[in-house]
């Protein structure tokens, strides 16, 4: 399954529900890979402010990867700001 964030408010999101139909809480997700449970709660809620470390760990924890790949309906309009 391919999970698609394209804001930090959908990664959010798409962390939460992972995470939820593993059916772990914040604290035990956060302790298979050493984070403490108010980092993946912020992870979770406002991913932004969160440094790329604890998102790998977290991305770990769920069983997820990061894939970046292009975005093509941004390359049919280069001058659209994807924020």
């Amino acid at each position: 399954m391919r999970l698609h964030a394209d804001t930090p408010q959908q990664l959010a999101a798409v962390l939460r529900g992972r995470r939820l139909s593993a059916e772990l809480t914040q604290r035990e997700a956060g302790s298979k890979v050493g984070l403490l449970q108010k980092t993946v709660s912020s992870l979770e809620t406002d991913p932004s402010g969160s440094s790329i470390a604890s998102l790998y760990k977290l991305l770990s924890a769920l069983q997820l990867r990061l894939v970046l790949e292009p975005n093509e309906a941004q390359a049919d309009d280069p001058q659209s700001p994807e924020w």
